[in-house]
């Protein structure tokens, strides 16, 4: 049976700016809604407003809520400060990475858990399986929020005339409760562009007045609607994976080159530790493959799937490529073997169509912002 696409709140002001929509993880959203370069130059030099409310919460509380999820994640959650955030993966028993997530300590009991939309159910199916014997509750909050995000150079200054909340003093990856243009939310200094940036969490009947407001205080410095399409671009450039390309269930943490997430030290067992401890030794004696990037010396352009070479072998795979409008040549993400991964290596190539088209081995990210 089809079911159709969920909408957000923001559905019909997306709609009434002329936006291309398209089915992502079973959501309408908004691709994009003139250009996407100009979105993403905009994103990069001025400033650019995300409908992001596709991603999945869940909150955890209880006297158990830090046990629970530093049992379930690979993280050390329960060293997370009050108002401060971290990335952190669940896995399965074999290590596999089912997907990564922002935590977010709300109170002492109280954590909020953003996951990808195209795993949200997953992820809540295994926090409430995971959650047996514990004294915690994993309750499904997707409803409950729309998230707005404002990215970009000149956010803090746009987000600074609608709040009297403290943003100087809000590092990265922290977030605290306030009130941006009259409405309640949770203010996050996060986001998934390399860029400086805010993601608001809101109840989703104040979304509408609060993108009003936002556009309104952000036009005088050029902020405009951005869709997931550059959204796409800005992570790839920036070395951010993308859950179903960078990470699957058929890679550990390690895999992905992102073993750092795993914290082995904290107490307790937790869910995939004795497959992760093996794939930590594998990855530091003989990695198989390591994620790098790779930019081109022609024009084509390389998507997921696509072959990587070298010598007439294949040595790799690209997992994400699009035209980088910052570096102005098409660039990738890909796992390549571990003889070919390093900084400079000669004579790879990526398989277009039958034909074997150059390209450098870089260190990721491509873009780094200057702070």
């Amino acid at each position: 049976m089809s079911t159709s696409p969920r909408r957000t709140a923001l559905d019909a002001l997306h709609r009434s700016l002329g936006a291309t929509m398209t089915d992502f993880a079973g959501w309408d959203m908004p691709l994009r809604y003139g250009s996407e370069r100009d979105e993403h130059q905009a994103v990069r030099t001025r400033a650019g407003l995300f409908d992001l409310s596709h991603m999945g919460e869940i909150t955890v509380t209880g006297p158990q809520a830090a046990d629970l999820l530093d049992y379930a994640l690979v993280g050390n959650i329960g060293g997370v400060g009050t108002g401060r955030a971290r990335y952190t993966m669940i896995c399965r028993e074999d290590g596999g990475i089912l997907d990564d997530l922002i935590v977010y300590r709300l109170q002492e009991q109280e954590y909020m858990v953003v996951a990808n939309a195209s795993n949200a159910q997953v992820v809540l199916d295994a926090l409430t399986e995971r959650a047996a014997g514990f004294d915690a509750e994993v309750r499904d909050d997707r409803d409950a929020y729309a998230l707005i995000a404002v990215q970009g150079p000149e956010s803090p200054g746009i987000l600074k005339s609608l709040t009297d909340a403290d943003l100087d003093g809000l590092k990265y990856y922290a977030g605290l409760p306030g009130t941006v243009a009259g409405v309640p939310a949770l203010i996050a200094r996060t986001g998934y562009t390399g860029e400086d940036g805010f993601e608001l969490f809101v109840a989703p009947e104040h979304a509408e007045p609060l993108w009003r407001a936002l556009t309104e205080a952000g036009a005088p410095v050029g902020l405009i609607p951005c869709g997931l399409s550059c959204r796409d671009t800005l992570r790839l450039e920036a070395g951010m994976p993308l859950y179903g390309q960078e990470l699957t269930t058929e890679l550990t943490p390690f895999d992905a080159g992102l073993g750092r997430v795993v914290k082995f030290e904290k107490a307790g067992d937790f869910v995939g530790r004795a497959a992760l401890a093996a794939a930590a030794e594998r990855a530091e004696s003989a990695p198989p493959r390591k994620l790098v990037g790779l930019v081109a010396e022609g024009r084509r352009v390389p998507r997921a799937g696509m072959d990587v070479v070298a010598g007439g072998e294949v040595v790799g795979r690209v997992t994400s490529g699009a035209p980088s409008p910052t570096l102005g040549k098409p660039i990738a993400m890909a796992y390549v073997d571990a003889a070919h991964a390093a900084p400079g290596t000669a004579g790879v190539g990526v398989d277009i169509r039958g034909t074997s088209e150059p390209y450098e081995v870089v260190a990721l990210p491509f873009y780094k912002r200057q702070k």
